[in-house]
């Protein structure tokens, strides 16, 4: 008997043209890896349900639960700057969408669950290792704070796909806001479809920004919500040296949401070019690129809604450019913001962003660790100078560092509550992050031995990102030489 789930879909309700409907592919051998227990919790959701064997099926695609409306998205994008005006969910189904115990509508979208019309010669599987890490750093971007999906479930699928090599199958369940992209406006407006577009907007902003709607310009209410969204999660990524790898304008969600975890990573030891997916090989999605490839993409999106924004095209194009211009002050205000967080400055002076960029600098030229070296600055704040050969041992010329902490500690003295800034730094600084050779130590066990302990340990570690542990120090540490990792892969 199938799962009963008590979904209410709305995208199912809007124009055929909007998706294909259609059931995932059955697996051969579904077998559950993990379920995220208390997000079901917080969905409403039966885990006990979920981890039967009915539950299994339906993550799986073998069974579809009863209330569900599935289908295959329609979408567009640009992918590395070439535009491509047909993507769709290639390998993707939307089962439907649940509201939650918190009142907040989720989709719940298998991610591997067979061909679709948008597949692209695709076969629409997903292998074992890219699931394992969108699920990892994906709950690790939730326990950071980060807007983010997250997975509900990943079962294997008893069945082989061939990438490079001949890998086990996986199936993800993925839970979001939604799923709908700047992609997803792009796709009408290249057509010429207005009544789409006007359609997809008013959805989205009963969806995601209801209070566009009262504006005198919903249009433009609402590009400037995802605008000022899109700037405070970039700049999360940024503090935390997150690498998204891939932002494709299909992969922006208009919710603020991180979505499509492939080729992404943190970063070791800092550098502003550091690139990790083994596709980008100009580095367009490099870690300093990041912020001005969020303005380009919401440009795209700025193109699409300029017929609703205004009738005359020169006001639709001035109000669009003056939005579109307000991304780079509010990005800033939001890097400075969490940058001096990370410094303990509680209350903002002028010369603050320009400290924290010049020890990224410093950084950069000494190749210190991203993450041990703000965490080690909370341990500096409670002591002087003499107990800083941690922190300075990080830097290849200590003496870089000095230069630079003795104008930190100056800035620091002019804060009138050292606790607030201690506390505010525990806060903002991470000590564990799932640096890429853990999450490719949990990938490794899981494909070659079908050992899952790797992964399970990792996410329990992650689950507590800002809570150091004796029993757990050794997640702390970089990789040495031999495990580093500078390539990752997006799984398809």
């Amino acid at each position: 008997m199938p799962l009963a789930i008590p979904f209410d879909n709305a995208y199912a309700r809007l124009p055929e043209r909007f998706y294909v409907r259609m059931a995932p592919e059955p697996v051969a051998a579904p077998r559950l890896v993990k379920l995220n227990r208390p997000l079901a919790d917080l969905m409403g959701l039966d885990a006990d349900a979920l981890e039967s064997a009915e539950g299994v099926a339906m993550l799986a695609g073998n069974a579809t639960p009863a209330g569900a409306a599935p289908l295959a998205a329609a979408y567009a994008g640009h992918q590395f700057g070439g535009w491509s005006p047909q993507l769709g969910d290639g390998r993707a189904i939307l089962l439907g969408e649940v509201i939650g115990r918190d009142g907040v509508r989720r989709d719940i979208q298998l991610k591997g669950s067979g061909r679709t019309p948008f597949s692209r010669m695709g076969d629409g599987r997903a292998v074992l290792g890219p699931v394992l890490r969108e699920y990892i750093v994906g709950e690790a971007m939730h326990a950071l704070g980060v807007p983010t999906t997250r997975a509900l479930a990943a079962v294997t699928t008893g069945e082989i796909v061939v990438r490079e090599r001949p890998l086990p199958g996986a199936v993800l369940t993925r839970v979001a806001q939604s799923h709908i992209r700047v992609g997803t406006f792009q796709f009408f407006a290249a057509r010429g479809d207005r009544e789409a577009v006007k359609t997809l907007l008013d959805h989205a902003i009963a969806r995601h920004y209801p209070e566009a709607a009262d504006s005198p310009n919903p249009p433009l209410a609402f590009l400037e919500g995802v605008i000022a969204r899109q700037a405070a999660l970039i700049a999360r990524w940024q503090a935390l040296g997150f690498i998204h790898g891939v932002m494709n304008t299909d992969n922006m969600a208009i919710s603020g949401e991180t979505i499509d975890y492939g080729p992404c990573a943190f970063i070791d030891d800092h550098h502003p070019d550091r690139v990790f997916s083994s596709i980008d090989h100009g580095g367009r999605y490099a870690y300093a690129n990041q912020p001005g490839i969020g303005q380009w993409n919401l440009v795209r999106l700025a193109q699409c809604l300029l017929p609703l924004i205004d009738e005359d095209d020169a006001k639709a194009l001035d109000a669009a450019q003056a939005a579109i211009d307000g991304y780079i002050a509010a990005f800033e205000t939001a890097w400075a913001a969490a940058f001096r967080a990370k410094l303990g400055l509680a209350r903002a002076e002028e010369g603050d962003a320009a400290l924290a960029a010049d020890l990224l600098s410093r950084m950069a030229a000494n190749g210190a660790d991203f993450t041990l070296t703000f965490r080690r600055l909370r341990d500096a704040s409670l002591s002087g100078p003499e107990d800083d050969a941690p922190l300075r041992a990080l830097f290849a010329d200590p003496a870089a560092f000095d230069a630079w902490a003795d104008r930190w500690r100056a800035r620091l003295a002019r804060e009138s509550d050292p606790a607030e800034c201690r506390a505010l730094m525990a806060r903002a600084n991470p000590v564990y992050i799932p640096r890429n050779h853990r999450v490719q130590e949990a990938i490794a066990a899981a494909e070659g031995a079908g050992d899952f302990a790797p992964f399970e340990r990792l996410l329990a570690v992650l689950a507590e990102p800002f809570t150091p542990r004796d029993e757990t120090a050794a997640y702390e540490t970089p990789p040495r030489p031999e495990e580093v990792v500078r390539a990752t892969f997006c799984g398809t």
